[in-house]
């Protein structure tokens, strides 16, 4: 019984850090997105390509659109998610279900194969 308390737990928290991570991802994608546009007004004078593949739009522009705002939104994202995650480790006293400390990861790995 206490094994069926344990495995019930683990899911909460799993659940939880799930909401949890998908919204500050959301948000740090969002605040960038945002940033990165206003930026993009100021330096160019105009709106950011709303479909950087339409042929309309001039090549350079397409491609420092991209670049910029795939970069932008990466980092923010993931930025955003070790924010959470170190939230949730001072919280909770663990980390988040599925992360691990990186040596943590490399022996449980090993320790699978034998």
């Amino acid at each position: 019984m206490a094994k069926d308390k344990s495995t019930k737990k683990s899911k909460d928290s799993s659940k939880v850090w799930s909401i949890f991570s998908l919204v500050a991802a959301l948000l740090g994608a969002t605040v960038a997105r945002k940033s990165l546009t206003k930026a993009w007004q100021t330096a160019t004078g105009k709106n950011p390509p709303a479909n950087p593949a339409d042929p309309d739009v001039e090549l350079w522009e397409a491609v420092l659109w991209a670049a910029a705002s795939g970069t932008a939104v990466q980092l923010a994202r993931m930025l955003a998610t070790r924010k959470a995650a170190n939230y949730y480790a001072r919280s909770t006293g663990h980390l988040p279900p599925g992360l691990g400390k990186d040596d943590q990861d490399a022996k449980d790995a090993k320790a699978s194969q034998t």
